[in-house]
């Protein structure tokens, strides 16, 4: 059955679109214009009550029951557990998606997203603080998976959700003033997974 898509043109809505043409599941989109307050309607509420996207709806959960989720990270854990793909069995297997998976969730979009945030500000002495601040930690994040992929081909060792959660913020590396080419390691790996058919389609995915 098909999967509801709430979400809008987003690092956070783009981490689910592609993820589910990863995973090969059907899906249909259902925008959520978060520039005109649709994430405060009461439909969306009921299924994601911090009023954040994205959030799915499952018609065929559990127990073939319609289920919701809410939060990007959360989601992408229910989507592998529900496909089996690109989230390990083995729970040793498992830790590092979690630790990446988290490491995206806690850092790796909050710091850029007051990026997102500062660079916006329309005077001056409104953004300089912000900026020197967040764009030096967003800075700092890159570093850390710049080294985390020195060794190895994706985050976790095999492709795995946390790939797609932290793609979806890379995505939006020119808005953070990020060049790869101080991070070759991660332009690597962008390229390596934007290459992907799936990955492709899930950024091409119109979600507004």
């Amino acid at each position: 059955m098909t999967i509801e898509l709430h979400a809008w043109n987003t690092p956070n809505g783009r981490k689910i679109s592609v993820a589910l043409e990863e995973m090969g599941l059907p899906y249909k989109v259902f925008p959520v214009n978060i520039t005109k307050g649709e994430q405060m309607a009461p439909d969306f509420l009921a299924i994601s009550p911090n009023n954040k996207i994205p959030a799915i709806v499952d018609p065929d959960g559990p127990g073939g029951k319609r289920v919701s989720i809410f939060e990007s990270g959360a989601i992408l854990l229910y989507l592998g557990e529900k496909t089996g793909k690109f989230l390990p069995g083995p729970l040793i297997e498992r830790i590092p998606v979690y630790e990446w998976l988290m490491w995206q969730m806690g850092g790796f979009g909050p710091m850029p997203g007051q990026v997102h945030h500062f660079i916006a500000l329309e005077h001056e002495q409104d953004r300089a603080y912000g900026l020197k601040r967040y764009m030096a930690e967003t800075r700092r994040l890159y570093g850390v998976l710049d080294r985390r992929l020195a060794d190895r081909e994706f985050v976790a060792g095999p492709l795995s959700v946390a790939d797609f959660a932290i793609l979806g913020w890379a995505w939006r590396h020119e808005r953070h003033k990020v060049s790869f080419a101080d991070f070759p390691n991660v332009g690597r790996w962008y390229d390596a997974l934007m290459a992907r058919p799936g990955v492709k389609r899930g950024m091409e995915a119109k979600l507004d």
